[in-house]
């Protein structure tokens, strides 16, 4: 791709996964002086900042590293497990201090201690599946994954699946199922992601943005 004289006065695009983690975003984004939307955008997809300088498009977690890597937008912020599950290629300029959880694996509470140690092929209930398989392949255990998309919990409860992987913040719905935590497979919190194409063609806006974070995260108190 080349560049376009206009490249840098064009609206910055910021993909944000909807709920929580686009709330602390813009919350942040605020603080540290970038335009947000303002206003009730009811259901709205693409919100507009005053001004028009910034559009942040609400999209589905997990669709957020395929927006940036495709340059349907420029940015986007998402969780380091949704980054790492999708395999997208951006860059990853600034972590951000919010969205802390775990991915962790999980077992029943009666067998806490087996989960690596299964002579046959354990199965494994996930959202996480290439995480998951990376996991168990780099332990040269021959795991059989299946990928759900609702209360991976229920695996072992059906006998579906021996063990779970999934992302966890308190614990409490794994013991309330009868789970315990065994491994932690990534520390999670948020991600402020880049396309590569945009980072050259958008490059004084897009510095302007991590800038203005990392001097808004580094006055906070730690």
């Amino acid at each position: 791709m080349t560049g376009h004289p206009d490249a840098n006065r064009s609206p910055l695009m910021v993909a944000l996964p909807k709920g929580r983690l686009a709330h602390q975003t813009l919350e942040m984004f605020a603080a540290a002086g970038l335009p947000t939307p303002s206003g009730d955008n009811g259901r709205k997809l693409i919100m507009e900042s005053a001004g028009g300088a910034m559009h942040y498009v609400m999209a589905k977690p997990a669709d957020v590293p395929t927006f940036v890597e495709y340059g349907a937008a420029d940015l986007g912020v998402c969780g380091l497990d949704t980054l790492r599950e999708s395999q997208r290629h951006v860059y990853e300029p600034l972590l951000l201090p919010f969205g802390f959880c775990r991915l962790c694996l999980a077992a029943p509470a009666d067998r806490p201690d087996t989960p690596l140690r299964y002579e046959s092929q354990p199965r494994v209930a996930t959202k996480y599946p290439n995480l998951t398989a990376e996991f168990f392949r780099a332990r040269g255990v021959n795991a059989e994954i299946i990928a759900l998309n609702g209360s991976v919990e229920l695996g072992p409860l059906v006998g579906l699946a021996h063990l779970i992987v999934d992302v966890v913040e308190t614990g409490n719905t794994l013991r309330a199922n009868g789970l315990v935590e065994t491994r932690t497979i990534l520390e999670i919190q948020a991600v402020l992601i880049v396309n590569r194409a945009a980072y050259h063609l958008k490059r004084a806006a897009i510095e302007q943005v991590i800038d203005r974070l990392r001097t808004h995260l580094a006055a906070q108190p730690t």
